[in-house]
This record gives C-alpha cells, sequence and structure tokens, in this order.
C-alpha cells in the first residue's frame, strides 16, 4: 500500500506542477504499477473499459456532425440580434442540450466562432457571451450520462465495482434543476460581473494595420544575401511574414533563403518598426497601400488557434518551437490573458490557452482541426458551410441513437458503434477525418486512470482513507458534503477525469463501510467533478474561451465562485432525495 499511496502523491504533484501534459503523467504513473504490481493482467482489465470504446464511437458522431455542419445549422437557426446586454436565453438552452448530448469542446469551439462573427455584426462584447457559454455547457454534460466523458468513467467505474449501470437520463434528477438554476445566474447576475473587453479577435483586428509590402528593386543591397545575412531576421519589433517571387508565395520564409530583386516582402510590426526598413538601401514600398492579408493573393488564409495544454511546444519561444517549419504556417501575433503580446514575436513564450493569428495555406485548418495541439482552429473573421442534405442524415442518425440508448433498445457502446458506422457509410464523414475527430490522448487518459483507480481500490488504500474519513464523521449527509467538496477541490487543480478516478473508490468504500446506497456517492462525483468554474484551467472549455473572450485568470473566481456555491447547495439538497443514502 506504501508504494501506492507514494505513487499517488507523485500523480497528484506532476499533475499540479502543469510541467508534463496529463497524458504523459497517466502513462508514466500507470506503466509503474504495472511493473511493481503483483497482478498486472487484473489492472489491465480495469482498464480495458466499455468506455472506451462508447467515447471514441462517440467522438466520431461528433466529429461527423461537425464535419457536415449540422451543429452550426442549429444554431444559426436561433442566432439574431441581441435586444439588451443580457446573452439571449436561447444562446444558454441550445448550448445546454447540445452539451447533453455531445462532447463540450466541439460545441463551445463551434459557438465561439459564430459569437466571435456576432460580435462584430453587432459591435458587442464577447466577453459577456463566451464565459456564460462555458458555463452553460459544463451544466448541460450533467444531464445525460453522455454529457461528459467524466459521467461515462463513472458508470464504467461502478459497473465494474458493483454491476450497477447508469441509465442516459438517470442524472437527469439533478441536472435539470442545476441547468436550470445556472441559466437564471448566467441571464441576470453574471453579466454584472463579467467584464466589458477585447477578445482576440478584436485584439487581431489591429495587426492587419501593421502589415507592409516592400520590393526589392534592381542594384539593391539585399540583392543576392540570404534573410539572416541581410539583417531582416532579427529587425526590432518586426518579422518577415512571406516572400512573394514569380507569383509563387512562401508563407514560412527560412533564414536561408536567397534574396532576389523583384522579390515582395512581406512584413509585420509597429508603424514605428516598418520605418525601420527604409534603412535598407533599394528596398521600397510596392505601393501605396497597406498590405491586406484577406486580398487576392491565391491560398492564403488567416486563421486563430488556441494552444491545448497537450501542445508539446508549450515553455518553450516560437522561434525554439520551430512554428514555421512544424506547421509551415506563421504567427501574425498572440493574445493572452485578453491583450496581444508585444515586442519580438519569436522570444514569446507559448502557455496552454494562448490564442495565435496564424497566416497559412487554406488546408491548415482541415489538417489541424483535430489535432490534440489546438483547443480551437477557426478562419478567422468567415463562417463555415453547410452541407444542409448531409447535415440532416447526420441529425438523424444522431437523433436515432439517443432514442435507442434512451429507452434501453441498445447499451449506450452498441449505440454509439452503430451510429459511428452510419455517419461514415452514409459519407458524413470519411474514415481518415473519423480517426482524427477521435482525441486519443483522452482516451488513453481515461485508460489509465481507471487502471489506477483499480489499483487504489485493489491495494485497500481506498478503504484505508475511507476508514480515516469516517473517523471524523460517520454522518452519511457529512460525508456526502465532504466527498463533493474535496472532488470540487481536486478538478479545479488538476482535472475532472482525474479527480473523479481518485474520489470515486474513496467514495465507495466509505459508503460500503456504511452499509449506504453507493449510487448518491456516484453522482456527486460526477457532478462536482464537472463543476469546475472558478479557474480556466479545471475545465478545458474554459480554457478555450480564455482568449477569444479576452478573459484573465480572476475573472473567472468573480464569475466561476458564486456559480460553485449555487451548484453545491442545489446538488446536495436534490442527491440524497433522488439517490436515497441509506
Amino acid at each position: 500500500m506504501l508504494i501506492e499511496i507514494t505513487l499517488l502523491v507523485l500523480l497528484l504533484f506532476l499533475l499540479v506542477s502543469n510541467k508534463f501534459s496529463p497524458v504523459h503523467v497517466f502513462l508514466f504513473i500507470f506503466s509503474l504499477l504495472l511493473i511493481i504490481a503483483p497482478e498486472p493482467t487484473q489492472l489491465l482489465s480495469y482498464s480495458m473499459n466499455p468506455v472506451i470504446v462508447s467515447l471514441a464511437a462517440l467522438y466520431v458522431v461528433v466529429g461527423a456532425l461537425v464535419n457536415t455542419g449540422a451543429t452550426q445549422h442549429v444554431a444559426a437557426l436561433i442566432m439574431h440580434k441581441p435586444k439588451g446586454p443580457y446573452i439571449p436565453k436561447r444562446i444558454l438552452v441550445l448550448t445546454s442540450l447540445l452539451s447533453a448530448f455531445i462532447n463540450n469542446s466541439p460545441v463551445v469551439a463551434m459557438l465561439t466562432r459564430i459569437v466571435q462573427g456576432h460580435s462584430r455584426r453587432y459591435a458587442i462584447s464577447p466577453s459577456r457571451w463566451l464565459l456564460p457559454i462555458s458555463y452553460a455547457s459544463i451544466l448541460g454534460g450533467t444531464c445525460t450520462l453522455i454529457g461528459t466523458s467524466t459521467n461515462l468513467i463513472v458508470d464504467g467505474m461502478m459497473q465494474k465495482a458493483n454491476g450497477y449501470e447508469f441509465h442516459l437520463f438517470e442524472i437527469a434528477y439533478v441536472g435539470v434543476p442545476l441547468v436550470l438554476v445556472g441559466w437564471l445566474y448566467l441571464r441576470f447576475v453574471a453579466h454584472k460581473l463579467l467584464p466589458v473587453r477585447e477578445g482576440s479577435g478584436e485584439q487581431f483586428d489591429h495587426v492587419r494595420e501593421y502589415m507592409v509590402e516592400m520590393l526589392i528593386q534592381e542594384g539593391s543591397e539585399l540583392d543576392g544575401k540570404t534573410i539572416i545575412d541581410a539583417g531582416l531576421r532579427s529587425l526590432p519589433g518586426l518579422f518577415l511574414v512571406e516572400l512573394e517571387r514569380e507569383g509563387q508565395v512562401l508563407s514560412a520564409v527560412r533564414p536561408r533563403t536567397v534574396l532576389n530583386a523583384e522579390d515582395r516582402l512581406i512584413f509585420a510590426g509597429s508603424p514605428e518598426s516598418v520605418l525601420e526598413l527604409r534603412n535598407f538601401r533599394g528596398l521600397v514600398l510596392a505601393d501605396d497601400h497597406r498590405f491586406k492579408l484577406e486580398g487576392d493573393r491565391g491560398d492564403r488564409r488567416l486563421f486563430e488557434a488556441v494552444l491545448s495544454p497537450s501542445n508539446s511546444m508549450l515553455g518553450k519561444t516560437i522561434k525554439e518551437a520551430r512554428f514555421r517549419h512544424r506547421y509551415s504556417a506563421v504567427v501574425l501575433s498572440v493574445c493572452r490573458h485578453g491583450a496581444r503580446l508585444r515586442g519580438r514575436l519569436g522570444d514569446i513564450e507559448l502557455q496552454a490557452g494562448d490564442t495565435l493569428l496564424i497566416e497559412a495555406q487554406k488546408g491548415f485548418l482541415f489538417r489541424y482541426r483535430n489535432s490534440q495541439d489546438f483547443l480551437l482552429v477557426s478562419k478567422f473573421a468567415e463562417t463555415d458551410q453547410t452541407d444542409t442534405k448531409k447535415a440532416n442524415i447526420s441529425l438523424s442518425i444522431f437523433s436515432v441513437m439517443i432514442f435507442l440508448s434512451g429507452f434501453g433498445f441498445l447499451s449506450i457502446m452498441q449505440a454509439s458503434i452503430v451510429a459511428a458506422m452510419s455517419m461514415i457509410f452514409t459519407r458524413c464523414i470519411n474514415f481518415e477525418d473519423a480517426g482524427k475527430s477521435i482525441d486519443y490522448s483522452v482516451l488513453l487518459v481515461i485508460g489509465c486512470a481507471l487502471g489506477i483507480g483499480g489499483a487504489i481500490e485493489t491495494s485497500g488504500l481506498a478503504g484505508s482513507i475511507a476508514e480515516s474519513v469516517l473517523g471524523i464523521s460517520s454522518d452519511p449527509f457529512i460525508l456526502l458534503v465532504g466527498i463533493y467538496l474535496v472532488t470540487v477541490c481536486l478538478t479545479e487543480i488538476i482535472s475532472n477525469n482525474a479527480a473523479a478516478v481518485i474520489m470515486l473508490p474513496i467514495a465507495l468504500s466509505a459508503a460500503s463501510a456504511l452499509n449506504l446506497s453507493p449510487q448518491a456517492f456516484a453522482v456527486a462525483v460526477m457532478v462536482a467533478a464537472s463543476a469546475s468554474f472558478m479557474t480556466p484551467t479545471g475545465y478545458q472549455t474554459n480554457l478555450m474561451v480564455m482568449g477569444p473572450g479576452g478573459y484573465k485568470f480572476n475573472d473567472y473566481l468573480k464569475v466561476g465562485a458564486p456559480l460553485s456555491i449555487l451548484v453545491a447547495l442545489i446538488a446536495l439538497t436534490i442527491i440524497p432525495i433522488a439517490w436515497p443514502l441509506n
């Protein structure tokens, strides 16, 4: 048991330190457990849970809905001109409804793009809408078993522990009241606490003012020199975006590229920095107009991308990460905590949640929209096209999946597999995109987490911790409250899935020791693990909207803390009634 305690403490330390991605931490700890465990095959049996198959299939289903534009088609039907400072209730309803059945991330990603378009069109601040959308999606996920991966993990562990399987809509007893109260708070209270700031889109709008196109004349001192030898690589406050030569555009210009006369060089930077280009003999303005990236210049596009916590570039500068080489794209600007970062772009150290303005070929969106490197990739100031016919087909398949699993004709795993196969056969999504839509890092984390949870249970560690807790109080309700609050604290510090995996075995052991019903404690862990409102890092959708909404860390605490208290009060009132403790 001492080994398990040491590894559990190490797991928490590594997750809190935020120096390593969750997938690396969980894989490392689980690998150590497999090496030292007397019965490693038993741990593997915990990892091989049907929840992983269900989640993989659901990723494909959601990928098809997004790919065909079905979710955006539904959203566009209700997006109208706002009538006041409040976030429209129809948006909150749509967000929670979609998030009850679809993974939160694509829902928030889709709505973020739509809100950014609306903010420009109707001159509203995206900061008044995006955080409520994230919170509404989290609350919506508490209404059904497939609303979040955490719900599926808890259900899988319950099936393994005592054979109990939650029904699709069983947790709606607590989820629906939470959503209703959450809507009221977000519509009538939160807007008074939310800041009015420019998001990354508005910050990035200024970038286009700082673009300039220069022409190398015959006889210029730059003719025949490489970019680095010409001194164009290290200009203060200015960088070379791309080079155009004989109609061909080089978007990721390498330092050793040799310059020729008649080359057109496109620079980005502050107006003051642009003046420095006059010091180069034979380098003149290509015309009298500022260069606009969205102009008629081939296949280049502007994209916004939010860095995910699992991106290997985190902690490195853009130059060290070799962004151009890695993605065949250039970073035009970086937005963090609601502000566009100044200084030399190449020296900016990247962090999770940073929003990048990127110029790349139009295929960039297709290649990286399902990449684990980014939480969100979208065309800048553009909307996606919807294939109405396929959107209707994908919505029909999705509705049949809900019907079959909701009324017990098929298990969630079977229904999701049937739906995923149907999406592929009807060409709502192809095999390549289906594979890309699956978040393998999440599946790996869940598999390792389930194995670690099994080790906590089988080693007796969960029972020992439960005994210590019962030594403080053996009152069932106080025990339920304690489990809930500790889970909430853990999910704000580490992640929702990790918190659930650590706390559920302890909760079930404590319930078993007092001969209490385990369902109430399992639901408490489900809700508490998802109730991450006070930090941007506790839940992925909170981090996704940080850049586009221009939020700072304290905005989450100011708006999220009251909501977290409300959710706790309602959940702890309803859970013992819906699932009696004794």
